[in-house]
């Protein structure tokens, strides 16, 4: 999962690109890039860690450009190295620099077309670069740089790549494109800002809350399978670029990579957040209508909209139980098991006149592999809580997420061949609670039933792109803990 910013101004756009990225750093805490275009130069300055730590006064002094594109990493496997930062870029046709949040699952047969049939060479493990050069490719056989030939080339990508992908590029000459796989799996927004002349200016990104920093208004989101072309006078070019296919946003980006301020998909984040904590309070009452539960106690953050509504509708007390340290890096996503467990206790302490003698119901909005939550739940016993109870706002993740959500190998996911009781056996809870998948779907769908259809892969298995024989097996010896570590070390 990563962050992704695009903009055309009529100033420099270096500094917005940067602020964009801030308010995106929880999509990717890995690496950051910015690419920067004028008139016939592009300039790119990315590198490992933060935003704050990536550019200094200088480095920005040089991105000048009034059309730019911004990306944060979150390391997916395979890419987690400094020559996987992006943006990404090649100089043949124009010069064309791109920046992706997602990922493809025929990577290795397109790596294979690239060098074989299209004649270009792939330095890196990522399929972000890979898509480039397809895009690249496909836009060198149209002999033009136009909005048309640009649709065209998009088309062209739509064809031969699979899976999930919301890009952003830079192309020389012509402005800023962006375009979204055919079934809307990964989310990119659209918004406009009109200047004090009355010019107009574009963004495009992962999440709304980019565009609120920045003063945009949001427009709607890009549609599947269409793309966005902006020229750098402010023209606004849109074309459907792929047949009808089903709709199916990541259910994932709601129960928790998203900040609860944004809007993705016309839904808002922190509605969906709440309607699921109604769902699962409701569970909660349908299972043990005469529960013992004294007070409802979030793991923060992204679980505190759905902790609140549990609460009201168990008419039990909420509290903050946790104090969490924010110069500590989102535990899902870092890089390995090892460094995981450490961060949980340098992450959270716990308050324990909130637990002390006291039956809690603690709520997470997932969970993953289970290290983090045994030992929250540990940490809420040494508090002096009587009972620990456990509520997940999602179902029981049992697959992997091969659409850029770097989930670890399947044998790493703790629900994965166990029952519930099993699970909550090894996590050293008194009571484990699951949302269920109807529910969650319902949640984020809300009652205007918007979205009818979600990649909620991670818990069903049904990969709506289809899945190639094998594929499972190589992200296998990709995503285990045990590879990465290896990876690492050479």
């Amino acid at each position: 999962m990563c962050g992704i910013v695009g903009i055309v101004a009529t100033q420099d756009v270096a500094a917005q690109l940067y602020d964009g990225l801030t308010v995106l750093q929880h999509r990717g805490q890995d690496a950051a890039g910015i690419a920067t275009a004028d008139g016939t130069h592009l300039r790119v300055h990315k590198g490992n860690g933060l935003v704050r730590d990536v550019f200094d006064a200088r480095s920005m002094r040089l991105l000048e450009g009034r059309v730019g594109i911004a990306h944060c990493r979150y390391p997916t496997a395979g890419s987690e190295g400094l020559d996987e930062a992006q943006p990404f870029y090649v100089n043949s046709p124009y010069g064309i620099a791109l920046a992706h949040n997602g990922n493809l699952i025929n990577t290795d047969a397109l790596r294979r077309e690239v060098f074989e049939q299209d004649r270009r060479n792939v330095n890196t493990e990522s399929d972000s670069e890979v898509l480039l050069n397809v895009f690249a490719h496909e836009l060198d056989t149209q002999k033009a740089l136009t909005p048309d030939s640009v649709f065209r080339a998009v088309e062209g990508v739509n064809r031969r790549a699979r899976g999930g992908y919301a890009v952003v590029c830079t192309v020389l000459g012509l402005g800023l494109v962006a375009f979204r796989d055919p079934h809307g799996i990964r989310p990119l927004v659209l918004g406009k800002r009109a200047t004090p002349g009355g010019e107009d200016e574009y963004i495009v990104a992962s999440e709304s809350v980019a565009l609120d920093i920045l003063g945009f208004e949001r427009l709607r989101d890009v549609a599947p399978g269409e793309a966005v072309v902006v020229t750098p006078r402010g023209e606004l070019f849109t074309r459907q670029c792929a047949p009808p296919q089903q709709h199916a946003p990541c259910i994932f980006e709601y129960v928790y990579f998203a900040r609860p301020d944004s809007m993705m998909d016309d839904i808002s984040v922190h509605k969906a957040r709440m309607r699921m904590g109604v769902k699962l309070g409701e569970k909660i009452q349908r299972l043990r209508p005469d529960h013992d539960i004294d007070v409802v106690i979030p793991i923060p953050d992204t679980s505190r909209d759905a902790a609140l509504e549990i609460a009201n509708v168990l008419g039990v007390k909420y509290r903050e139980g946790f104090i969490k340290n924010r110069y500590v890096g989102r535990t899902f996503i870092m890089p390995g098991q090892g460094e995981r467990a450490k961060s949980v206790k340098r992450k959270l302490n716990p308050i324990p006149l909130e637990f002390k003698g006291r039956v809690v119901l603690l709520v997470d909005d997932s969970i993953v592999r289970g290290t983090t939550s045994r030992q929250i739940v540990q940490m809420a016993r040494d508090a002096g809580a009587k009972k620990v109870y456990l509520a997940s706002a999602a179902p029981p993740v049992r697959y992997p997420n091969i659409y850029g959500i770097d989930m670890p190998s399947v044998e790493e996911l703790v629900a994965h061949g166990r029952s519930e009781e099993e699970i909550q056996q090894l996590l050293g809870c008194d009571w484990l609670v699951y949302q269920d998948l109807a529910d969650l779907e319902e949640a984020v769908s809300g009652p205007k039933q918007r979205i009818e259809h979600f990649d909620s892969s991670c818990f069903n298995g049904s990969y709506v792109t289809g899945i190639e024989p094998g594929y499972f097996e190589r992200i296998e010896q990709l995503r285990s803990d045990e590879a990465k570590k290896s990876r690492r070390a050479s």
